[in-house]
């Protein structure tokens, strides 16, 4: 597993980590038994970075991670979670006081006196402009809750806003194959910065496993039926944004890209899967800190962890990448988002 420096924590990261939004299960049922062998899995393919929320079922996916980890003191795992998606999205809402109420119940979950890395969690964009908002993160490093902050965005100027305050340590953000929008300046930005980046949805929702058909359906109680159209929070954190049938056929000619990479051989296709290389292709990017692809079994998260073996990529398979996005996305995705 390759590893990189997480921005301004300082701290070593894998490439591929792991998020945790499904340990909530908020995806459908998953039994804390299952959500152990996850985060086994992970740490055996060597994952060393979690990223959960305070609100991934309430608290349960950190719940699940602070026991994990109590009983494996040893274990040199970052672990990043999100705040303020619990109480009503005012800005008002953003405050010294309640961040401290959210950290603490953070901390008592994930059993630890202080928070490796908090995030606010895509909160209301007039937030990412509010120097109180930072000065109260700042206090909270001062006063030991926390070793580090960053924000969850859903836009790439909410993201231009916090790499530009001193303090921000991470942007986490969604970026795959059909979300191209954060290359153009939130990566260059990061870079110059010393901000790290944290890459999620990385496979669209599923999208860019290829295993999905357009008749393909999902379970009640997943967000990628609730939330198709966005009834329930930002549509972009659902497939990415993209129409659904548009999706399928689009992983489709990616999917051929994995074929024929590299150029002239069969080593990749042969041994890496088509979710594998477009979690690769993010984590090859520059600028990247880790990728977190979610996971609801053992056989997931061992074949996500393997992502970070895949060789560096060509430039045509880039190019094929920008190709696909350009014809069948940009139009829709890249002015919304």
């Amino acid at each position: 597993m390759q590893t990189r420096i997480l921005g301004r924590t300082g701290r070593t990261v894998s490439v591929i980590g792991l998020g945790t939004w499904q340990l909530g299960a908020d995806w459908g049922d998953v039994s804390e038994a299952d959500a152990r062998g996850v985060l086994d899995a992970a740490v055996e393919g060597g994952v060393t970075f979690f990223d959960t929320a305070d609100v991934y079922g309430d608290g349960r996916s950190e719940s699940i991670i602070g026991g994990y980890l109590a009983e494996r003191p040893d274990l040199e795992i970052t672990v990043a979670t999100k705040m303020g998606r619990r109480e009503e999205q005012d800005p008002a809402n953003f405050t010294l006081a309640k961040f401290r109420e959210w950290t603490d119940r953070s901390r008592r979950n994930l059993r630890t006196d202080m928070l490796d890395l908090v995030q606010l969690h895509c909160p209301p964009t007039p937030v990412f402009s509010s120097g109180a908002v930072y000065d109260a993160l700042d206090m909270l490093v001062e006063e030991g809750a926390i070793a580090n902050y960053g924000v969850s965005v859903e836009t790439v100027d909410e993201a231009l806003a916090a790499i530009a305050r001193p303090g921000t340590a991470t942007v986490q953000i969604i970026l795959n194959a059909f979300r191209l929008k954060p290359l153009d300046a939130v990566l260059p930005a990061a870079r110059d910065a010393g901000v790290g980046i944290i890459a999620r949805v990385p496979l669209a929702s599923g999208l860019l496993s290829g295993r999905y058909t357009a008749q393909t359906t999902f379970a009640a109680d997943d967000h990628r039926t609730f939330n198709r159209h966005g009834e329930s929070f930002d549509v972009g954190e659902t497939f990415s944004g993209v129409d659904f049938e548009e999706g399928v056929a689009a992983a489709q000619e990616f999917a051929a890209l994995v074929a024929a990479e590299p150029e002239g051989s069969d080593v990749v296709a042969a041994h890496f899967s088509t979710a594998q290389l477009a979690l690769a292709w993010v984590s090859q990017l520059d600028g990247v800190s880790s990728v977190i692809p979610g996971a609801r079994n053992v056989e997931q998260a061992r074949s996500n962890s393997r992502a970070g073996d895949v060789p560096q990529l060509s430039e045509g398979f880039t190019a094929g990448v920008r190709d696909i996005y350009d014809r069948r996305f940009r139009a829709a995705v890249h002015p919304r988002w």
